[in-house]
């Protein structure tokens, strides 16, 4: 029998598989051919979830293992800041260690246990990195800009503003008066169809300051469409926020980051340059249920056939998310 968990960062929900505990690995196609069964809550699978994050063993010496995030639409994401918090929460209990590093595509990661966000609401520092402002990185194009930093763009959407930042996720990022969720959904639609800006598609975040050091901040999600929360997303948005509003941010606090699914936090130092610039996402690590199924239904897609058992954290998350809404 093969255990996988249900697990959430923010309500940004996943699915964790540890490939380190199966006869024989699951190939790429059949992670992809997973994500997309397993995520799509109309296969009654604990109601779906935005991805799939893989853990392997890790090759590189001071790594405690590697992560890989495939997305619901079978995409590979290149990093995944609320998926790498319950990944650290559970090499952490795997290996009884509360700091390491993780492997992922793009470099490995520092992350650390945090004091528990309430009772029964554990939570995890992670890295977010590296950063990139440069249009190749992302990538885009836009009259030939080398960046976009707070920019009109008419051709997404009149009035606003837009900042791009890729960690290595790429995002695109507007300060908003008040979140239009339709105008944030029809521009996250069109930039991850075929366009001719974001040719790789990008993570679209509408954001409210709400106060000093205080955002809310949703986002439409590449290869998953809305989301309860991005913790790359918040990530971005943050350090955008350092830098094109002074005079709301301080580096002495960590600012809170409101999401639809939760709160989290987010520290950001700001370097010599914007690259040189440090991130870390604070948030909750939740595991809300196991799911037993035997390996060689894993291999064969077939997921009708499994026991789960809930853990009850669920409900501890849920009161945490009442008492900030108090």
């Amino acid at each position: 029998m093969v255990q996988l968990l249900k697990v959430h960062g923010s309500e940004n929900q996943f699915f964790i598989l540890d490939q380190t505990k199966l006869e024989t690995q699951l190939t790429d196609k059949e992670l992809s051919n997973l994500a997309i069964k397993i995520c799509n809550p109309d296969n009654n699978i604990l109601n779906g979830a935005d991805g799939v994050l893989v853990i392997n063993d890790s090759t590189h010496q001071d790594a405690m293992g590697q992560m890989r995030v495939i997305n619901a639409d079978g995409s590979e994401a290149k990093m995944c800041g609320n998926g790498l918090r319950t990944v650290s929460r559970y090499l952490s209990e795997k290996f009884n260690k509360d700091s390491f590093n993780v492997e992922t595509l793009e470099t490995d990661l520092e992350v650390k246990k945090s004091e528990d966000l309430a009772k029964g609401v554990p939570a995890f520092s992670v890295q977010i990195s590296p950063i990139s402002f440069e249009a190749k990185d992302l990538p885009f194009s836009y009259n030939g800009e080398d960046e976009m930093i707070e920019q009109e763009v008419p051709e997404f959407l009149p009035n606003l503003k837009f900042t791009s930042i890729a960690v290595p996720n790429p995002h695109l990022i507007s300060f908003v008066d008040k979140i239009n969720e339709a105008d944030l959904g029809k521009l996250g639609k069109y930039l991850n169809e075929a366009n001719p800006y974001f040719p790789e598609g990008v993570n679209v975040s509408f954001v409210e300051i709400l106060g000093n050091n205080q955002l809310f901040v949703q986002t439409y999600e590449r290869g998953v469409g809305f989301t309860n929360a991005c913790g790359t997303g918040m990530s971005a948005t943050s350090l955008a926020f350092a830098l094109l509003y002074p005079d709301k941010f301080t580096d002495k606090e960590d600012i809170s980051v409101r999401n639809p699914g939760g709160m989290v936090k987010t520290h950001i130092e700001l370097g010599n340059t914007k690259e040189e610039s440090s991130i870390h996402l604070i948030g909750n690590a939740t595991f809300t249920d196991t799911l037993d199924i035997d390996e060689s239904s894993l291999h064969a897609l077939d997921l009708d056939q499994f026991t789960i058992k809930s853990t009850g954290e669920e409900e501890d998350y849920l009161n945490f998310v009442d008492a900030i809404k108090a």
